[in-house]
């Protein structure tokens, strides 16, 4: 310890008195003795002290250098990693944006809410990076940087921030692509994704991800024989509900206050009846969003057709087992409808249609048809 003090001691005595020639000479001195040695945390923060005051007076070239230095070096003084990040000059702040183990999150934070987009771009291409980061990026980010960030498997992304970049690719198929292609897209970001996607990066996505597409399948189509059984339209209450609800709908008086009412007073036959008339989808479609333990579909449909959370609140218990959720699932999923977009959820409802009526010449008159059976 003495020793490393006196030896820093004279360097910065070489410092004060020294040419400019001379200045160099110590840093690289300095650099390599901190970079070979094995020093105490007391020690390199003097020896960051001694090469922040060099690193001042150094040109653009030096500069880089001992970026690229102090980038490889899993002990490089935090005082020093941080200068070399902020430097306005991205040749020097490239290196320690990018591969820096040392350099904090907070300073990723503040050099992307601050600098251009030559340092969001180093910084996206980081082997790790975290959400707090991912969400300035995404939203600072120019076209190269989304893409980057869209790339990096080491990258994590908040919910807020994976929306914003279903935005960002609404018009972009390579991006849209890009994202659509990361594993830790949850499904119902991937159903939003693909909702705004063109056809092309739908059959491309369909390819590369045959299992999240097929989940999602699954959760437009699928109905057990249980729900079947339960709930089926063979029995008769069910199709005294059916003629209730569709002259209730006929004559304009089907609304939210109604489902909730239903809801409420536990009658699943008339709510799932008239979500169907409602939403345009058919049954089967309702009862599976409705009787899931995956609320994601639920939550989404309420969103689309402008539901409170009082009403989609109802609706989750009434397709709860028991009709009970505990509290933590009930603020989960009061988060996540506040999270979801109306409009983005109606794209995912159109989408779910042409899903459910793609066999279909004319969708409309099919629902017609079924109003004027009953």
């Amino acid at each position: 310890m003495n020793g490393a003090k006196s030896l820093l001691q004279d360097l910065d005595d070489a410092i004060a008195r020294g040419t400019d020639e001379s200045r160099a000479r110590a840093l690289w001195h300095a650099t390599d003795l901190l970079i070979t040695g094995r020093y105490s945390d007391e020690e390199i923060s003097m020896f960051g002290e001694v090469i922040g005051r060099l690193a001042d007076e150094i040109e653009v070239a030096a500069r880089t250098q001992l970026s690229e230095l102090m980038a490889a070096c899993d002990h490089a003084p935090l005082n020093v990693i941080e200068q070399l990040a902020f430097d306005d000059e991205i040749e020097v702040a490239g290196p320690v944006l990018r591969d820096s183990t040392r350099i904090d999150e907070r300073v990723l934070v503040q050099s992307a809410m601050t600098k251009g987009q030559s340092h969001l771009l180093a910084i996206s291409q980081r082997q790790s990076i975290g959400e707090a980061v991912t969400d300035v990026l995404v939203k600072r980010g120019n076209q190269e940087v989304v893409s980057s960030v869209a790339r990096n498997e080491g990258a994590r992304f908040s919910g807020s921030g994976l929306l914003h970049m279903v935005r960002r690719a609404e018009g972009d198929s390579i991006l849209a692509e890009q994202l659509g292609l990361r594993k830790d897209v949850p499904r119902h970001i991937f159903q939003q994704l693909i909702a705004k996607a063109s056809e092309d990066v739908r059959r491309r996505l369909e390819t590369e991800r045959p299992e999240m597409m097929a989940q999602i399948q699954s959760s437009v189509t699928e109905v057990t024989g249980d729900l079947q059984s339960k709930f089926g339209p063979s029995s008769r209450s069910y199709f005294v509900a059916k003629r209730v609800v569709t002259t209730q709908y006929r004559q304009g008086n089907l609304n939210q206050d109604s489902i909730s009412n239903y809801a409420r007073q536990h009658r699943f036959d008339e709510v799932q009846i008239g979500l169907s008339l409602l939403s345009s989808l058919p049954v089967d479609v309702i009862e599976r969003a409705l009787m899931d333990r995956n609320r994601e579909m639920l939550l989404v449909l309420c969103k689309a057709l402008a539901f409170s959370w009082e009403t989609t609140m109802s609706l989750l218990f009434l397709g709860a087992k028991d009709h009970l959720i505990t509290a933590r699932d009930l603020n989960d999923n009061e988060r996540e409808f506040g999270r979801l977009n109306i409009e983005t959820s109606r794209s995912i409802l159109k989408f779910y249609q042409s899903r459910k009526n793609s066999g279909a010449a004319d969708p409309a008159a099919g629902r017609q048809a079924e109003l004027q059976m009953h």
